[in-house]
């Protein structure tokens, strides 16, 4: 049965943005980053006095360790500082402190400010407090500018959508492919029409042809490459 393209709505709700919705590994393949990655910004590490360093992702369950919507966002923005070995918890924590004291911002990672003068304080507090070279500030700020363009913010400056990288090699700014918590229950979807791309990949790989599913779903032949090609790159 053919699916419409969903309707516009109004922003979901902070209660759904900020609702426990995503294990971590399930998490871990929406953002192509290591699950031990996010495990690591949301829990902090030991320190050699036995202790544990402060996490900078304030997880939305630590019983079972889950991630919202909003925690989805910040890690992607995070990603950003990966411009060497991995992001430098120990800069992280009071980069962003600093610029969201400096401007009276409670969860800089999750505001539109990040595109402005609040973005610019943090890194340029991160990039002093890890020694970054040239090169390496140049680097980061370019990412950091590409995967700030796939988020989408409410008329608050609050994230409402992400549009993840479809593509590691080739990130573009694409933006075919969409995680919005009004829809799909926050799984991926293919944006212009909210078909869950798993059941798009799951229905390929029951046999059924590409123009049956152009048939149900109206969706172009980029789309379902891009969806194919995400639901792909996350089981591998």
């Amino acid at each position: 049965m053919p699916v419409a393209a969903p309707r516009p709505k109004a922003a979901p709700s902070t209660e759904v943005r900020d609702t426990p919705a995503y294990p971590v590994a399930e998490a871990a393949r929406y953002l192509r980053l290591p699950a031990v990655t996010l495990r690591t910004w949301m829990q902090g590490v030991e320190t050699r006095a036995g202790g544990r360093s402060r996490a900078v992702i304030r997880a939305s369950s630590r019983e079972p360790l889950m991630m919202s919507f909003w925690n989805l966002i910040e890690a992607h923005v995070l990603r950003a500082l990966r411009t060497g070995h991995g992001v430098s918890l120990p800069a992280v924590r009071p980069a962003l402190q600093y610029a969201q004291d400096e401007l009276g911002i409670e969860r800089l990672l999750l505001s539109a400010e990040l595109k402005t003068n609040a973005g610019r304080l943090f890194l340029d507090r991160y990039g002093q407090l890890t020694d970054l070279t040239a090169s390496g500030q140049i680097a980061m700020r370019a990412m950091f500018d590409q995967l700030l363009k796939r988020v989408e913010w409410d008329r608050d400056k609050f994230s409402i959508r992400l549009y993840p990288i479809v593509q590691s090699v080739a990130p573009g700014l694409d933006r075919t492919i969409a995680i919005d918590p009004d829809i799909a229950f926050g799984r991926p979807i293919i944006s212009r029409l909210g078909v869950n791309t798993s059941v798009i990949a799951d229905r390929l790989d029951a046999g059924e042809t590409v123009s049956e599913l152009a048939a149900d779903y109206g969706q172009t032949e980029p789309e379902l490459d891009a969806a194919v090609l995400y639901e792909r790159a996350r089981a591998a």
